[in-house]
C-alpha cells in the first residue's frame, strides 16, 4: 500500500466505526514533511520526477504537456 491509498480502505471500514478508528490510530502513515512523498504533481498526483522551479509543482510528464501553454520554449 502506498503513502496515498490508505483511504481506500475507509469504503469497508464505514460501516464499523470503532474499527475504523482503530485503523486511523495505528495505519495512517505519517505526514511527510521531507522526501519523496512530501511533494506531488498538482495536476496529476505523481510523487517522482518534480518540478518545484517558479512554483511549477508539475511533475516531468505533466511539465512537457504545459510547457508551452505556460510560455516555456524548446531551444534546441
Amino acid at each position: 500500500m502506498t503513502a496515498s491509498d490508505y483511504k481506500k480502505m475507509f469504503a469497508q471500514l464505514n460501516a464499523k466505526p470503532v474499527v475504523k478508528a482503530k485503523y486511523i490510530k495505528h495505519c495512517k502513515p505519517k505526514d511527510r514533511t521531507i522526501g519523496i512523498t512530501a511533494k506531488k504533481c498538482e495536476r496529476c498526483g505523481r510523487f517522482g520526477a518534480h518540478i518545484s522551479s517558479y512554483g511549477l509543482n508539475l511533475c516531468r510528464h505533466c511539465f512537457r504537456d504545459v510547457a508551452v501553454e505556460i510560455g516555456f520554449q524548446k531551444y534546441s
